[in-house]
């Protein structure tokens, strides 16, 4: 494999330094929580190899939110973007089809990319609200499609997927014997996903999440993913092997700590992201130069600019951070025009997200042609 950097990462905050950003609004997360808010007891960890799958107790919490299902049909990894490589890399090949939607997170795209597979992209539309195109990634399906990989709640857009439309995607997936990848890192995010979890429906069904999006810990690196398929998990294990054997045992023990205790925090978290959602959805009804759907899932939107033939788009971009020391996710980071951008709503504080959201709309001012 060819290893190249992706833009979202090149370009992404915590690269430029967050002390350069006064108001943060390209983050996909809730706001980081301190190690002191998380109440643990660390002081007889032993810092041990520990067992390959992961924290046999959490793995088995995981599997009881996934609609009851066994701790060995979990599988611990480093973050939902160690999860993601992970099933790639063991179902994908220079030989293979994926069948991928767009935009998407980029690891979801530049992973398979760079592996060499030929990709079918399903593009997602503003103009029809997002919506999924079931019957166009059915005809997408080739003899060598190994692997349908969607998002829902979907990133950059905030998206989410009916019962009935998921339901479609799974009956394809088993009736052309193709697995089918679900990212539901923002599941627990906010609004309420209106379904289980997806591998909890289906044996070809691959489920990924984490703890960094919907619970502000991504400095814990503890993200999972979920199969009913036993020789499938064995491949899945073996990659993780191959690649760093097991995760941190202080991550995990962290990770299994607060697991315990998340709900206690998930009330407060989702209650300050929803305040922050009703001023982007007043902001977005006076903005008249942008147009847009409003998110379902997650804590980010992605509108656009209404007209944007008459947007200096790079001068935008550039008054933006400069000027103003406030940043968007801009289309690229997503293999979209720049006349898109991610606003996240999850992460900044009312100040500063109602002043970064006033920004976006002097440097529209400051840029038109």
């Amino acid at each position: 494999m060819l290893y190249k950097r992706m833009p979202i990462e090149k370009e992404s905050p915590e690269e430029k330094g967050y002390d350069t950003i006064l108001h943060n609004l390209a983050e996909s997360s809730v706001s980081d929580l301190m190690f002191s808010e998380l109440n643990l007891q660390l002081g007889e960890l032993k810092l041990e190899y520990i067992p390959h799958r992961g924290h046999n107790a959490l793995r088995q919490m995981i599997g009881n939110d996934a609609g009851g299902l066994q701790k060995d049909q979990v599988l611990l990894t480093n973050g939902a973007a160690g999860a993601l490589f992970i099933i790639n890399t063991a179902l994908l090949s220079p030989a293979s089809h994926l069948i991928v939607i767009r935009p998407n997170y980029a690891t979801n795209i530049e992973v398979p990319v760079t592996i060499g597979c030929s990709i079918g992209y399903i593009d997602l539309q503003l103009e029809t609200g997002w919506r999924m195109n079931i019957p166009a990634i059915e005809a997408a399906i080739t003899p060598a499609t190994r692997l349908i990989s969607i998002t829902t709640p979907h990133n950059p857009t905030g998206m989410t997927m009916t019962q009935e439309e998921l339901q479609a995607l799974i009956a394809i997936a088993e009736k052309r014997d193709i697995y089918l990848l679900v990212d539901e890192t923002y599941r627990d995010t906010c609004f309420k996903t209106p379904y289980p979890v997806a591998a909890s429906l289906s044996k070809k069904v691959i489920s990924v999440s984490s703890l960094s999006k919907a619970f502000g810990l991504p400095g814990l690196r503890m993200g999972w993913l979920i199969t009913q398929d036993e020789e499938l998990m064995e491949q899945f294990l073996a990659a993780k092997e191959m690649i760093y054997i097991s995760n941190s045992a202080l991550d995990e023990e962290a990770a299994f700590q607060f697991y315990r205790q998340k709900e206690r925090f998930a009330a407060a978290i989702n209650e300050k992201a929803m305040e922050n959602y009703q001023r982007l959805a007043t902001w977005l009804q006076q903005e008249t130069s942008v147009e847009y759907v409003l998110p379902q899932g997650g804590v980010v939107c992605f509108p656009r600019f209404r007209e944007p033939e008459g947007i200096d788009i790079p001068r935008f971009y550039d008054t933006l951070l400069k000027n103003h020391k406030t940043m968007v996710g801009p289309g690229h980071w997503f293999a979209m025009p720049d006349a898109y951008m991610r606003i996240g709503f999850g992460w900044p504080g009312k100040q500063a997200f109602e002043q970064g959201l006033l920004h976006i709309s002097a440097s529209i001012k400051a840029s038109k042609l």
